[in-house]
């Protein structure tokens, strides 16, 4: 078999080499990374640069089904747990195992989640901004322990969450239509419908992936079921989220601020409505990327395409693993 040839995209990685690097080459892998500057959420640049690529160790580059056609992939491996940028269902049409690398970033968007709710809270972004103004506001801000924090999915990364807040002396609520219900009792965790939990806390908290039918979770209709003195938090995906009815939200105070690590489009346009209010706290998508998480999450994508390589299924990583019975590199 001639040697593989793995694209590795995520900037954070570019010509660095880690854990992931020692990976790919020890297994006799050739490992290239895209040309400087390269645009490859443009499809024509993502396509040109798959020429003669048999796997990709990826960020949140569109993998759709024209690009999946126009290219000789043999897998995708995203570094991380989403997966919405990639056509799942025209990779299985293709037979491209899709992977993910679950269990190795979790804490860190729990970290960056208290980041955004302490800065929202405490107001730690706006009155930075005030003080290199010339300003020294000194009114009282919130205390944060007390409230109660409603998790909207309790998957891997919204468990993490919970020790955190009972540490820090919230009450927590949660709403996952497929939830673990023995966690939740064991672990202090109220359940309870989605519009209760929009009812009743003082920071939502959204943990679910993005998909048909959680796109626009939070819209005009649910925003109005909040809290006045409520923060949005979203470290999950932008896409859940309907940033018009959130400004609305925000600029007439039916809510009382945001913290958002993700936007529907990224890098969002310079003109953003969102940037002109001084109640949300902005993010670059980075919840995930902490330097261990980053590693760990590279290393686990970099092993699952050593596996398929090696005919060898990566189990708990592919998302499409309906595909793998029979399935070859």
């Amino acid at each position: 078999m001639n040697k593989p040839r793995v694209l590795v995209t995520p900037p954070t990685l570019d010509r660095h080499t880690g854990p992931y690097y020692d990976v790919l080459t020890a297994a006799g892998c050739e490992v290239i990374y895209p040309d400087l500057e390269a645009q490859l959420m443009r499809p024509e640049v993502l396509v040109e640069h798959l020429n003669g690529i048999d796997a990709v160790l990826c960020s949140v580059e569109p993998y759709s089904r024209d690009v999946l056609s126009r290219s000789n992939l043999r897998c995708v491996a995203r570094v991380g747990v989403g997966y919405d940028s990639v056509d799942v269902a025209a990779a299985t049409d293709f037979g491209v195992p899709v992977c993910i690398t679950p269990g190795t970033n979790e804490h860190s968007v729990a970290e960056q989640a208290f980041a955004l709710i302490f800065s929202v809270f405490r107001e730690i972004a706006v009155r930075d901004g005030e003080i290199r103004a010339g300003g020294w506001r000194r009114n009282s801000v919130r205390r944060l322990a007390g409230n109660t924090l409603g998790l909207v999915g309790l998957g891997r990364i919204g468990k993490a969450m919970i020790p955190r807040a009972h540490g820090l002396g919230l009450k927590v609520v949660a709403y996952d239509p497929y939830v673990d219900k023995s966690f939740a009792a064991t672990h202090d965790v109220r359940l309870c419908s989605f519009e209760e939990l929009l009812a009743v806390s003082d920071v939502v908290s959204l943990h679910m992936p993005c998909t048909a039918e959680t796109t626009d979770l939070i819209n005009r209709r649910t925003l109005a079921l909040m809290k006045r003195d409520a923060v949005l938090i979203n470290t999950s995906r932008g896409g859940l989220v309907d940033e018009d009815a959130l400004f609305e939200a925000l600029a007439e105070g039916r809510i009382f601020g945001a913290g958002l690590d993700v936007l529907k489009q990224e890098p969002p346009p310079k003109n953003h409505p969102l940037f002109a209010l001084k109640n949300v706290t902005l993010a670059p998508h980075m919840g995930g990327i902490d330097q261990t998480a980053l590693d760990a999450m590279a290393k686990l994508a970099a092993e699952c395409i050593v596996k398929l390589s090696r005919g060898e299924n990566p189990e708990g990583c592919v998302v499409n693993s309906q595909i793998m019975p029979g399935w070859k590199w």
